[in-house]
């Protein structure tokens, strides 16, 4: 889309002294959803359908978030008539696919959500009195969180830690609504999800005890919490407090100006802007946990939605979620393109509803069309202890970045290694084993180690310039997270804000000799020119020079292949140092300048 196309679909964009019209961009947001979930929901002639609007609906959780996104945007409305159906009993039907298909998790957690939009009686429930009795069994099957939450063990099935959030906002509507009656399980399922919290972490360990950070832990602190609200447990709502308000202070820390929030981890690219709008509408609704004032998260609300809308297909109803060199985790697949849509829809109509009441109860008419945000420059620590894990934030001018020290889904996964995710120039392939800007070694006998999952100690300096981490246990290549090695080599990496660049030093010490070290400059540059001064090689990208004291490197273009997709466009370039039979004590060092 050009962006004359793009300015045309906000005229609010183009208001006097850089503000932003409340009023025509809800409306806007509003029509947009409206005309856009009717496409969808015309094009659907029979239940179940193959494809909608072209796209694949056989892929997990596709017709349960259907179901919440029509619902939503239907509350968003007031319309339970869109494109001649009349929504109780035609999502009535569409629940039943969930059902039967073995639906579970976010097709449940969506159904619930989708199913409360006609009221919590069911008596007086449209979708629910649609139902014949034996159809209403099987949508009670649907919403017991026992499709993946184990009573007798109260834990949640081969399932990450933050599927507890799931389970426990599945429970609570359940409560709600009358479909379960035991309160006893429901306290008990919440107490579980919140242990995390309630025993005094701040954020959550995704995948314990391995120490996995990601934006995941947000968004399981705001569904436990909303599953309290929704259960009346207050001692729940409490000591969720102290997480939410340090966790969103993290996001509003990192939100680029573009809308874009967490850039490390799982289910980045689109989501990412996603997040932002889910976010600001739980603020909108819950105050005491804002970071910035209702305007200021106005403008990020406004810029995430702009971005998504440049990734919107107008002609195909769809986001671009496979676009050229667009990345995305493995799990978001063809069958999920049109799963993808809908959570858009949903996601958005749900914000929309909070934003717009907030904006309007506390009178804010206009808002800055531009997000500033301010200078940052701070650590993070996620955990300490004998592994720390944590963020080292930065935000400047014209450098910005998050360097997380965290632990991945697999040892080496870039997505996850410590290194400048969100600097200009530099993006990681998404969910792929390479060593981005962190080095892999090749020991003698064939193993291939990475320094990762935390680290063994973690100095941020006090101004927030610096950042020195030390390794002595390291992971292997193919082998488990957090399953630590100690080859007898040790790291120690500072990485330093200086002059307006960031300058990374290594130095690799120990008794063994390293048969191979690679390392990798992923750039979001198409075009580079090298030069060579005082045996440094020196690669200038459009958008970022990268200067190391490694001379020798080689230059890939990657095209549309798996190293060419980032979470945020394509890779054309991937810059490659590569040294064999190193000899300990090793140093080298590379800044980067934007």
């Amino acid at each position: 889309m050009t962006r004359g196309a793009l300015l045309s679909l906000f005229p609010a964009i183009a208001m006097a002294q850089g503000t932003i019209s409340t009023s025509q961009f809800t409306a806007e947001v509003d029509g947009f959803l409206k005309k856009e979930i009717a496409a969808h929901i015309v094009d659907i002639a029979t239940l179940p359908q193959a494809r909608v609007v072209g796209a694949l609906t056989t892929g997990d959780f596709s017709w349960g978030t259907f179901l919440r996104a029509a619902a939503a945007c239907s509350q968003l409305s007031g319309e339970v008539n869109i494109a001649g159906r009349e929504l109780p009993n035609f999502l009535g039907q569409a629940g039943l696919i969930e059902a039967r298909g073995g639906g579970k998790t976010f097709a449940q957690m969506f159904a619930a959500l989708g199913l409360r939009r006609f009221g919590t009686n069911l008596k007086t429930n449209a979708m629910w009195q649609s139902l014949t009795p034996a159809e209403q069994a099987e949508w009670r099957s649907l919403l017991d969180p026992a499709r993946f939450y184990d009573r007798a063990v109260r834990h949640v099935i081969d399932l990450p830690e933050n599927y507890f959030g799931v389970a426990s906002r599945i429970a609570s509507m359940d409560l709600q609504m009358g479909i379960i009656t035991d309160r006893t399980y429901v306290d008990d399922l919440l107490d579980q999800a919140a242990g995390q919290f309630v025993g005094g972490a701040i954020y959550s360990d995704d995948a314990i005890p391995t120490g996995r950070f990601d934006r995941y832990s947000q968004e399981y602190a705001r569904y436990v919490y909303e599953a309290a609200e929704d259960a009346g447990r207050k001692d729940i709502l409490a000591a969720l407090e102290p997480s939410l308000k340090t966790q969103l202070r993290l996001w509003w820390d990192m939100v680029a100006p573009d809308g874009y929030g967490y850039t490390w981890g799982r289910s980045v690219g689109l989501i990412g802007y996603m997040d932002t709008l889910e976010i600001v509408g739980f603020v909108a609704q819950h105050p005491q946990f804002r970071p910035a004032p209702l305007p200021q998260l106005a403008s990020a609300y406004y810029a995430a939605w702009k971005s998504l809308m440049s990734e919107y297909l107008q002609n195909r109803h769809l986001l671009n979620v496979f676009g050229f060199g667009h990345g995305h985790f493995g799990y978001i697949n063809p069958q999920r393109e049109w799963q993808q849509t809908t959570s858009f829809f949903g996601k958005a109509a749900n914000a929309e509803i909070l934003f717009t009441e907030a904006m309007r109860k506390e009178n804010v008419a206009n808002f800055p069309a531009k997000l500033v945000p301010a200078p940052v420059e701070r650590f993070e620590y996620f955990r300490k202890g004998a592994r720390p894990a944590g963020v080292w934030v930065v935000r400047q001018s014209k450098l910005s970045f998050a360097l997380p020290i965290t632990t991945g889904t697999k040892p080496g996964v870039a997505d996850y290694l410590a290194a400048p995710h969100g600097f200009p120039g530099f993006s990681v392939p998404v969910e792929r084993v390479v060593p981005a800007l962190a080095p892999f070694l090749e020991l003698a006998d064939g193993r291939v180690i990475v320094a990762g999952d935390g680290a063994d100690e973690i100095y941020p300096s006090a101004d927030g310039k610096s950042l020195r981490a030390i390794w002595r246990r390291w992971v292997t290549i193919g082998g488990k997270p957090a399953a630590f090695v100690d080859p007898g080599i040790s790291t120690e990496v500072t990485w330093t804000l200086r002059g307006g660049a960031l300058v990374r030093e290594e130095s690799i010490t120990g008794t063994v000799q390293i048969r191979k070290l690679r390392v990798l400059f992923p750039s979001t540059s198409d075009r580079v020119a090298t030069r060579f001064e005082n045996e440094k090689r020196i690669d200038r990208f459009t958008s970022v020079e990268v200067e190391s004291t490694i001379p020798s490197a080689s230059l890939t273009a990657t095209g549309d292949g798996e190293l060419g997709r980032g979470n945020q466009g394509p890779i054309p370039l991937l810059l490659e140092w590569e040294l064999r039979d190193v000899k300990l004590p090793f140093r080298w060092i590379v800044t980067l300048r934007p």
